[in-house]
């Protein structure tokens, strides 16, 4: 039996996008660190600790969090991001 699969990309992309990756700052001084919760339960623990870690070292840090995980970041919480901080750690789970 020759069976076909079709595998389904759940990002909806139609063609994927090619991006240059950033170059990594040498030294976090004088740079602003968002950090954004996506909302799964106890993320926060994580998410607190890497905050009082940067916070202990006089590194700036902003918090953000999604308003539900099951969707992307409404793009104006993106764009306060961006407009507000040098560098984002997002907390994943699972």
């Amino acid at each position: 039996m020759n069976t076909q699969s079709v595998l389904l990309d759940p990002t909806a992309e139609r063609a994927s996008v090619a991006r240059a990756r950033q170059v990594r700052p040498v030294s976090f001084a004088g740079l602003t660190v968002g950090i954004l919760d996506i909302s799964k339960a106890r993320g926060d623990v994580f998410l607190d600790r890497i905050a009082v870690r940067l916070g202990e070292r006089g590194i700036a840090v902003r918090r953000y969090c999604k308003p539900t995980f099951a969707r992307p970041a409404p793009t104006a919480l993106k764009q306060q991001i961006v407009a507000e901080c040098d560098l984002v750690i997002e907390g994943l789970a699972d």
